[in-house]
């Protein structure tokens, strides 16, 4: 299945709770809450090129399925990880205590 496309985001649930979790300050939360940002993603192959933007910052995050790659948080810090292909229709990765999953079903993104 290929992921690629633009997707806007339509729903957010316990995202709040996942970014104070996550460690971001309640100003940035406040911010953050209300984004109806926009995510483009590029597949060629095993390899991904995920843009998102939302309320014009703009995020890019490069990575190969199944190979060591650097991603960032959203505190902004910078971890190591493996993004995995589960099922022909899930990327899914861990890091920092987290498990971030996105499940592709026809022409909706669920994170």
């Amino acid at each position: 299945m290929n992921f690629s496309g633009k997707y806007q985001l339509q729903s957010q649930e316990n995202f709040e709770a996942f970014l104070k979790a996550a460690g971001l300050p309640d100003d940035v939360i406040q911010k953050r809450k209300d984004t109806r940002g926009m995510s483009e993603i590029v597949q060629n192959g095993n390899h991904f090129k995920i843009t998102f933007n939302n309320d014009n910052q703009i995020q890019v995050m490069e990575f190969t399925v199944g190979e060591e790659c650097e991603l960032s948080t959203p505190t902004g810090e910078k971890v190591k990880t493996v993004v995995n292909l589960e099922g022909g229709n899930k990327l899914v990765t861990s890091f920092k205590g987290m498990k971030s999953v996105t499940e592709l079903n026809g022409d909706t993104i669920t994170t």
